[in-house]
């Protein structure tokens, strides 16, 4: 009855934490000062800055206008903070997710839904499996995930960016849908034929002039919105004179409106419902690229700020701040590394900086909305193609390529299948070959016999044929025992046990970890096989989650607890027991039988016996 009432309380406790839903803000405002407000402020006033002109940047990725990834901004951001354990987390649209969007809905154009219908259901379905993940503290699966996935992934969609805004640079039409590989190639055949548009290149190449100047001689400046907004100024000024442009600007595509974000609610019907499984699996994609991106901006910025960071308190508020996007009829987001590193930057105090910076991206869409409007879509396609630039980290590429053969296989086989596939895809494969590498690497636990020296001391037995024992095997096993390794161990424990003259094997269990119901089996199987040809099984050394597995299975029963030598603190202790014990379980040896012959009482023509007369 103690068992019972012990895992009910660990389950009733398991609950409580996977349910408790916190707000980690509210903790913040118990110590919360002026002073931290004014810095608060001043770094939510700075985001903003940053934050406008790459949402609106992101509507062009997304072939959206620009209100509802503006709206993404102010509530997505807005409500994640309130759930981030971070104090430098922001949540909005960024450049990967918008780039998988965009190509979803490119794929689900003949599903009826319209692109904004579709970019708000898949906003919802993100969010639920986020938040759900977080109570269920799937966060935590993150650091199983290797780092080369998130390069790879970050390289091919910088790639990717530069790709899909060649047309808007250079000033040629595109039609929807097309492949990056189509994308470049077009571009070059049109920049060789010379087929561009010379105002378009013009806008995009003082676009990058201002960037350069801004970054060389004002490096605190925010070089893209002071880039963007001069070119939005010098747009409107020259429709003065000249009403119509020879160039694109944003209100071609979508103008951006002063009004307040609305509450739209959402409505399922059965035609949402059709679409569930097309969407299913680009959702959890989604989510898990947010969770990768998340752990890796927080983890980053928490090794500079000293804070800890609660991994799942951050996957639910990306998914209450996607469910919330989807109520308002927002794009789907994610995290911004750009905007969390400005928002650090900048000296924030707290999660209130974010909500700050909704509020005043807020007051820019109700009074500023014009100059925005008339920002060229060349000097838009100029600042992509400069972001996909900065997402190319040489650094970590250089990294990831030289410190192992398994992460060089996972960033090529991520990068190519972001090229090449479908981004969701990509995803699924740069994680399925790295956790295939994992477990290959895993599953291979080190056996090597070993064998008391003159010293006294356990140490590896080069040579078999010098066994002090030759009756006896010892066999230290280290490394983990899971479902991957348990074949290969039994194999190589096999092996060895073809050597008939090998009474007795010690398993050394000291450093095996991870056991499994695979590596019972395996156990169990090899303890059966030594049964039937009259040999034995002993196991030494085992720590207490080997001892506990072995209980609970129901090996340690057939092996006998008298054949079982858990550890102790003289690390040969265990190891002398069982050597001990495998004597005991040798056929006694045959005595050596002497003949000996009294002479005195034999008849005197009796010859000797060979034996004796040899000896004499």
């Amino acid at each position: 009855m103690s068992e019972v009432s012990e895992l009910t309380e660990e389950v009733t406790a398991l609950g409580a934490q996977m349910f408790k839903v916190r707000f980690p803000f509210v903790r913040e405002l118990r110590n919360y000062s002026w002073r931290s407000f004014r810095a608060d402020l001043l770094a939510g006033a700075t985001l903003t800055l940053v934050s406008i002109p790459q949402a609106i940047g992101f509507s062009l990725i997304l072939n959206l206008p620009p209100q509802p990834v503006i709206v993404a901004v102010i509530i997505g951001g807005f409500v994640g903070a309130l759930f981030f354990s971070s104090h430098h987390h922001v949540f909005g649209p960024t450049s990967s997710i918008s780039l998988i969007v965009a190509a979803t809905i490119a794929a689900n154009s003949t599903s009826g839904l319209e692109p904004l219908q579709l970019a708000i259901y898949l906003a919802l379905l993100i969010g639920l499996v986020q938040f759900l993940a977080g109570l269920l503290n799937f966060g935590e699966i993150t650091k199983f995930i290797s780092r080369s996935v998130v390069v790879g992934y970050s390289t091919g969609i910088g790639i990717l960016l530069i790709g899909t805004q060649l047309h808007n640079l250079l000033g040629y039409e595109v039609g929807s849908g097309q492949s990056f590989l189509t994308n470049v190639t077009q571009a070059l055949r049109d920049t060789g034929t010379l087929a561009i548009h010379p105002w378009a290149v013009g806008i995009g190449a003082l676009t990058l002039l201002i960037f350069t100047l801004v970054k060389r001689f004002r490096p605190t400046w925010p070089e893209a919105l002071i880039g963007l907004a001069s070119l939005g100024l010098l747009a409107r000024v020259i429709t003065i004179w000249q009403p119509v442009l020879p160039f694109r600007l944003v209100q071609d595509e979508g103008a951006l409106r002063a009004i307040l974000p609305a509450f739209a609610g959402f409505h399922i019907d059965a035609q949402k419902i059709q679409l569930l499984p097309n969407l299913g699996g680009t959702a959890i994609a989604i989510a898990i690229l947010g969770m990768l991106e998340a752990t890796s901006i927080t983890k980053a910025l928490a090794g500079k700020s000293g804070q800890k960071i609660e991994p799942n308190q951050e996957l639910m508020g990306m998914g209450a701040a996607n469910i919330a996007c989807a109520l308002f009829g927002a794009v789907p987001g994610s995290s911004s590394f750009a905007r969390s590193a400005v928002n650090f930057q900048s000296g924030a105090r707290s999660q209130l900086s974010s909500m700050l910076s909704s509020v005043v991206v807020l007051f820019v869409l109700l009074f500023v909305t014009p100059v925005f409007n008339f920002i060229p879509i060349a000097a838009l396609a100029a600042h992509l193609i400069r972001v996909g630039v900065k997402m190319i980290n040489l650094h970590q590429i250089r990294i990831a390529c030289r410190s192992t053969r398994s992460d060089a296989v996972v960033f090529v086989v991520t990068l190519v299948s972001c090229l090449l596939l479908k981004l969701d895809t990509a995803i699924y494969a740069g994680i399925g070959v790295a956790l295939a590498l994992f477990l290959q690497k895993t599953s291979t636990p080190s056996l090597a016999e070993y064998a008391i020296n003159p010293e006294g001391n356990l140490a590896e037995l080069r040579d078999p044929s010098q066994r002090p024992h030759p009756q006896i095997s010892i066999i230290h096993v280290e490394g983990d025992l899971y479902f991957g390794a348990a074949d290969l161990f039994q194999d190589h424990v096999r092996r060895l046990a073809e050597n008939q003259d090998i009474r007795v094997f010690i398993l050394r269990m000291k450093n095996a970890r991870h056991l499994d119901a695979s590596t019972v089996m395996a156990l169990e199987n090899l303890h059966d096989y030594l049964q039937l040809t009259g040999r034995h099984l002993l196991i030494s050394g085992s720590n207490e989650s080997v001892t506990r597995v072995l209980q609970r299975s129901g090996l340690l029963e057939q092996l006998g607890e008298n054949n079982l030598f858990p550890a102790e603190n003289n690390p040969t202790a265990a190891t002398r027991r069982a050597l001990k014990r495998a004597h005991e379980l040798l056929p006694a040896e045959k005595p050596e039988l002497r003949i000996f012959y009294d002479t005195k009482h034999l008849p005197k023509d009796t010859p000797p016996p060979p034996a004796a007369a040899a000896a004499g």
